[in-house]
């Protein structure tokens, strides 16, 4: 752009300051900030992941997050020689100059979440993992997406999939919410229950009056997989007159019920491939969010939705995110206790979040939680109990674990245990081989087995 005079980005370390900035401001996404300042999300992400923008893009952006000096936060190693005349304050800013979240006064108490299930969509503990959301947001406007979250538990797959729901809401499609946690012991009966239960849900929640006697006519014309596809097309989208994104959480479920999941999966990978040939069927849109758990159970990838569409595997926090994270709980930390807590249980997002809001609740302090979390009185004992017991019911994956847990360096395994392995989250591959995911893991197994 004519006079913008090159691109800029942001100081490192003011990156994740200005990240909190969005919230602070009103706005619950990038793209939202995006649109308000008329501009594309993708220079509005690059701006927060502290990539060069425009100058005059960066001083807009600026402006609209309440930055009153833009210099102040601007990355400009030969400012001096830009600007001889500019003051040293300018040169070298101080990072308090560009608001940074305000720390609570001691007499005061946050307002906190805890750390379970998905994060609200109003919540400010929602963390961001650029570039996932923005891929994700982008793809769920195209005709007959599917996307696939995948993670071990309690990653933020259901918080991210919330979020892409919304985004298709705003975009004018009529949205399904359908956890399989809310199938009832009946509906595992048998395939034909199973996918009754599913599409009466489906209909139910579109606020779509299903047409009980014409789809059991489908059902007995040419059985169950084929006859609710069919239900889709001529019935329930038809009368929607819109775009329907579905989206399924907690799909692991299924996978208890061998009798059951190859049907179902192959009922999801058939009406998606179906929305490439039929008009009617390009407007549903699928959301799948599944723990990467489910790969320590045999499946037919040919027979499911696991290898069409799009994959996102939820990566852990950085470090930067994590910092952010624990500004937005009002805690002062410094690089220093932010290292310290990652040291213990790596980025998961839940054993970071339930470590700050039990400190910010005051129920613990920073120093005991550090010298509590690999003893008896771990604020972590429930949340390691439910891994063990995986393991004791894999006894090929317990002594795998139990390799990994009582050397130093990478150890070698079989392809497949190092998979089931990393897909529970508890170890990381390496090029040089397997190593443990984080010290929790390591200490807490150690002492399991007793090794």
């Amino acid at each position: 752009m004519q006079g913008s005079r090159g691109s800029i980005k942001l100081r490192p370390n003011c990156v994740s300051h200005v990240q909190t900035l969005l919230l602070r401001n009103g706005f619950f996404s990038q793209a939202d900030f995006a649109e308000h300042l008329m501009m594309s999300q993708a220079t509005v992400s690059k701006f927060l992941q502290g990539k060069k923008v425009d100058r005059s893009y960066f001083q807009r952006i600026c402006e609209g997050l309440g930055i009153d000096d833009w210099r102040s936060a601007a990355d400009l190693p030969n400012f001096t020689q830009l600007e001889p005349d500019m003051p040293k304050a300018l040169v070298e800013p101080d990072i308090e100059r560009i608001n940074p979240l305000p720390i609570a006064p001691p007499s005061s108490s946050p307002v906190l979440e805890t750390p379970e299930g998905e994060v609200p969509l109003s919540s400010p503990f929602y963390i961001s993992r650029p570039p996932h959301e923005e891929h994700c947001f982008a793809e769920i406007s195209k005709p007959t997406a599917l996307i696939r979250i995948k993670a071990p538990r309690q990653m933020g797959k259901s918080s991210l999939a919330t979020r892409i729901l919304d985004r298709a809401k705003h975009q004018g499609d009529q949205i399904v919410y359908l956890s399989l946690q809310q199938a009832t012991q009946q509906a595992f009966t048998d395939s034909d229950s199973f996918l009754r239960w599913f599409c009466n849900s489906v209909a139910l929640r579109a606020k779509h009056s299903i047409n009980v006697s014409a789809y059991q006519n489908l059902v007995a014309m040419v059985g169950s997989n084929l006859g609710t596809q069919e239900y889709f097309e001529t019935h329930l989208l038809p009368d929607l007159r819109q775009p329907l994104t579905l989206g399924l959480d907690e799909i692991d479920i299924v996978f208890k019920y061998a009798h059951i999941y190859g049907d179902f999966l192959g009922f999801l990978r058939s009406i998606h491939e179906a929305g490439k040939r039929s008009n009617i069927l390009q407007n549903l849109r699928l959301v799948i969010a599944h723990s990467t758990e489910v790969y320590v159970v045999p499946i037919d990838l040919n027979q499911s939705p696991f290898n069409v569409g799009i994959t996102i595997e939820l990566p852990e926090f950085t470090h930067e995110q994590v910092q952010t994270l624990a500004d937005r709980h009002y805690l002062s930390w410094t690089s220093v206790e932010v290292d310290q807590l990652m040291a213990i249980g790596g980025g998961h997002p839940f054993l970071l979040r339930l470590a700050m809001y039990r400190i910010a609740n005051r129920d613990i302090t920073f120093d005991e939680l550090t010298q509590t979390a690999f003893t008896a009185k771990s604020i972590y004992t429930n949340y390691l109990r439910r891994l063990g017991q995986i393991l004791t019911e894999q006894p090929e994956l317990a002594d795998a674990m139990k390799e990994v847990v009582t050397v130093d360096e990478p150890v070698s395994l079989k392809s497949e245990i190092q998979y089931k392995l990393e897909a529970i989250g508890l170890v990381k591959i390496t090029s040089e081989g397997v190593i443990c995911s984080c010290e929790l893991y390591r200490q807490y197994f150690q002492n399991f087995w007793g090794v």
